[in-house]
Parts: C-alpha cells; sequence; structure tokens
C-alpha cells in the first residue's frame, strides 16, 4: 500500500513519478475510476478557507505534490517526500502510457485554437496515440452536452486544461457521467504545449523559482498567486513548526 501524509490540514500521496504512473495504470487496468489533482503552495493555501474547493480536492483519488515550496515545506516539518511530480510531465508521461496501452484520450479547456494547436503538436509527438476528441474550455452554458460529448467519444483519459477551482468541481461534479477512467485537471499546460508560454529552465524548476519566471511572464495575472500566497504558506509553515516545538 503505498503512503498518504497529512501537511496543513491537507492529505497528499508523497510518491515518486514512477510510482504514481504504475499506480494510475494499475487503476486503469483493474478498471477503477480515478480522479487526479495536484496541490501547490497557492493551492494549500486557498483550501484553507474555500471550502468548495477543500473537498473537490480532497474527494480526488491520487493527490500529488506539485511545486518545489510544498516539498520543502514538507521536509521542514519532518515529512518524507522523495520529489516533486508536476502536473505537465505527469502529463507527458501519461501520454506515452496512453499510446503503449492505445488507451484513448479527451483534450478540454483552453481557446479553441489553442486547444486545437496543442493537439496538433501532441499527435506529432505521439503518432500512435489514441485522441478521442477535443473540446475548448468556454463550455458553462452547455455543460451537461459536452458531458455527453466526452462519455459519446469513447475516451479513457480526460485531461481538463482550465482554472482552479472550476476543473477540480467539474470533474468532481461529473466523475459519474463523464464515461472516462481517469480525469486530471492540467491548469495551463495547453499553453505550453501549443507554445503560447514556455516552461522555466530545468535549472530554475530543481532551485524552486519556476513560479518566479511564471511571474516574470504573467505578472499581472500571477502576481497575487505567488506572492500573497508564498507569504501566506510561509506563516502557515512556521505555525506549524513551532506547534511541533511546543510539543517536545
Amino acid at each position: 500500500m503505498l503512503s498518504k501524509l497529512n501537511m496543513l490540514g491537507v492529505s497528499m500521496n508523497p510518491w515518486t513519478m514512477e510510482q504514481t504512473v504504475n499506480e494510475i495504470d494499475r487503476r486503469l487496468t483493474n478498471g477503477l475510476f480515478t480522479q487526479h489533482v495536484v496541490v501547490n503552495v497557492a493551492k494549500i493555501v486557498n483550501i484553507q478557507t474555500d471550502l468548495a474547493l477543500r473537498e473537490s480536492v480532497q474527494c480526488c483519488d491520487i493527490i500529488n505534490i506539485d511545486g518545489m515550496g510544498v516539498v520543502w515545506g514538507a521536509r521542514a516539518l519532518g515529512l518524507e517526500v522523495p520529489e516533486r511530480v508536476a502536473g505537465i510531465d505527469l502529463f507527458y508521461d501519461l501520454l506515452r502510457l496512453s499510446e503503449r496501452r492505445n488507451y484513448s484520450v479527451y483534450f478540454l479547456g483552453a481557446k479553441q485554437s489553442v486547444v486545437e494547436s496543442a493537439v496538433e503538436k501532441l499527435r506529432l509527438l505521439y503518432p500512435e496515440l489514441s485522441v478521442a476528441g477535443y473540446h475548448h474550455g468556454y463550455f458553462w452554458d452547455n455543460e451537461a452536452e459536452l458531458v455527453d460529448k466526452i462519455k459519446a467519444s469513447g475516451a479513457r483519459l480526460l485531461f481538463v486544461a482550465i482554472t482552479s477551482p472550476k476543473k477540480e468541481q467539474f470533474i468532481a461534479r461529473w466523475r459519474d457521467q463523464l464515461g472516462v477512467s481517469f480525469a486530471m485537471g492540467v491548469g495551463g499546460t495547453f499553453d505550453i504545449v501549443a507554445g503560447l508560454t514556455k516552461r522555466a529552465p530545468d535549472w530554475m524548476q530543481k532551485v524552486g523559482l519556476e513560479w518566479f519566471y511564471r511571474l516574470a511572464q504573467e505578472p499581472g495575472r500571477m502576481w497575487k498567486r505567488y506572492l500573497l500566497t508564498n507569504s501566506v504558506f510561509a506563516g502557515m509553515l512556521l505555525k506549524a513548526k513551532l506547534a511541533q516545538f511546543a510539543k517536545k
């Protein structure tokens, strides 16, 4: 049985990428539905006050740790976290798995031009990948109709590129009607695949500065998420650490 941990009131799976992919593959093989989510600093902070987000995250079957801030925070509290499982890296690994296992996939989210460009590039990267369909992320007036479309596509894996908490809530709300075996929120992944935004260089990812790289690219949208939530998260960690000292 793979382990779980609780950090700042949030349950998580402190797994490696390999363990995560193997567990998803096992669940797919055994016909078990899986709702997947990654948690980062912003999500942990927002969960403290957003009860709807907390519920939609904690109902997930697999909760990976994304973001070096969470990894370092967990280790500072004495929790064992082997590595970060970045959502976009898991996304690519699952596409490779789907290509190998002949699992069909569905891409949902972003603007129509973006998701079309992303799918076109992914088909070049994974020529044997079975793409059941794709749809833009502006469907809220026809939500039930889209769910029927996804189910009719026969997709096994669904990747949802919509902002939080909308993507988690959408999957949780329709998980029994989507007809898929696996559903995962992938945030801005389609923008990266399509070439609209870039990932931070590897060295920045390894030293935990990916957030700064994204802030520099989109300061108007990201400043609150990173600067404010990082400060709140640091305060939460300090409080938790002082509580640990008090118990000794």
